[in-house]
């Protein structure tokens, strides 16, 4: 099972880092949502799958009475998963915000699209090294 897992941790990190790697800048929120994803996979499969029972301690004992799961795995990506979907929603509201500012999501176009603070206009070198621009 865990050879499974470590192959979909694998996959998932694949497909999140070919969406981070591209120009449009939603995409790249989804390959880090993916990426978070693929994290907390692997801290639930670090955590050992087991069928032992649930980490309740009965009353007026000191430790559990038999074998039981690791609670700190769950825990953490209970807390990752909460931290995860704030990060998401706030980085999405900044995509909102910046498509309509600037009226596109790509990456590049916003490079040119974002204001000069020296007053000069911005000249696309594509344009200036095909001899173009003016």
């Amino acid at each position: 099972m865990e050879v499974a897992l470590a192959l979909i941790v694998g996959l998932l990190v694949a497909c999140s880092i070919y969406l981070m790697l591209s120009r449009n800048v939603l995409r790249f929120i989804f390959g880090l949502v993916l990426l978070s994803n693929s994290a907390n996979l692997t801290i639930f499969t670090a955590g050992r799958l087991t069928r032992a029972e649930p980490p309740l301690i009965p009353t007026g004992m000191p430790a559990p009475p038999e074998l039981v799961a690791n609670a700190l795995p769950q825990a953490l990506i209970l807390t990752a998963i909460v931290i995860g979907f704030g990060l998401f929603a706030f980085s999405l509201s900044l995509v909102f915000r910046t498509y309509r500012e600037l009226g596109t999501l790509n990456s590049d176009a916003m490079r040119l699209a974002e204001p000069r603070t020296d007053g000069k206009d911005v000249v696309d070198d594509s344009k200036t090294q095909r001899g173009e621009a003016s």
